[in-house]
């Protein structure tokens, strides 16, 4: 069980959004950099990086940020955010990008996920975004009538490194990971997934503990390491423990 810290990038910032609504940006931290070494620092071993305004521009927008933020830390990264074709994918891994995010791709383009994760094995994961169990795309400004389950399913036999679940009412809530649905995803196919959306505190760490969760791969933390709700080194210290 891994926990990932997350860094959303918005203009050149680091900031935690409600429900995914850029209108609702708090900026936590203006350089990007010294957040991911914080993250490091604490003893942090992956990090989870989005370009928000790539999600919605279907395009790289914060790379300089991203950049920076790789030149700060030795941990690997994950990202996503904008990332629509194999060049794109390629330029990310080639500088440093440990595995690739793919989202909206994924939903418009099953085939590319089959490709790039011919072309880089173990280092392409797809983006699951769920509203109401439908799958939700564009920085989830659209939703599509596809169910999350079916969405996982196309991706079988891809070769796909790990699936990142979020369930969008939840992001940016603190209201807790819906650890429910994201353990029956995980039950129903053999790609690993990782939870993400409401992470608020300890209590959710306990929950991942738990053997009925313990089929989760990893969980994204957002708000709750940036306000202080989630004390790093406790929940790293209490996950290690129930390995």
């Amino acid at each position: 069980m891994m926990i990932y810290p997350a860094i959303d990038l918005k203009d050149g910032q680091c900031v935690r959004l409600k429900r995914g609504d850029m209108g609702e940006a708090t900026v936590f931290n203006a350089e990007p950099a010294q957040q991911a070494r914080q993250f490091q620092n604490q003893g942090f071993e992956y990090l989870h990086i989005v370009d928000l305004n790539g999600a919605f521009e279907g395009r790289p927008v914060n790379g300089a940020a991203v950049e920076a933020i790789l030149s700060a830390i030795t941990i690997p990264a994950q990202l996503g955010g904008g990332i629509r074709d194999m060049a794109t994918i390629t330029a990310w891994l080639e500088r440093g990008i440990a595995r690739v995010i793919l989202g909206t791709a994924a939903v418009h383009n099953p085939g590319i996920v089959f490709e790039a994760c011919r072309s880089y094995p173990g280092r392409i994961a797809v983006g699951i975004d769920a509203r109401d169990g439908r799958v939700a795309i564009q920085g989830w400004a659209e939703t599509r009538d596809i169910a999350a389950l079916d969405l996982a399913r196309k991706f079988e036999d891809a070769g796909v490194a790990a699936i990142i679940y979020t369930d969008i009412a939840r992001d940016g809530m603190l209201e807790g990971l819906n650890l429910e649905a994201t353990a029956a995803l995980a039950r129903a196919v053999s790609i690993p997934v990782i939870a993400s959306g409401g992470l608020s505190g300890m209590e959710d760490i306990r929950r991942l503990a738990q053997p009925e969760f313990r089929i989760i791969a990893g969980a994204i933390a957002g708000r709750a390491l940036y306000d202080g709700r989630l004390d790093a080194r406790k929940a790293l210290a209490m996950l290690r423990a129930a390995a």
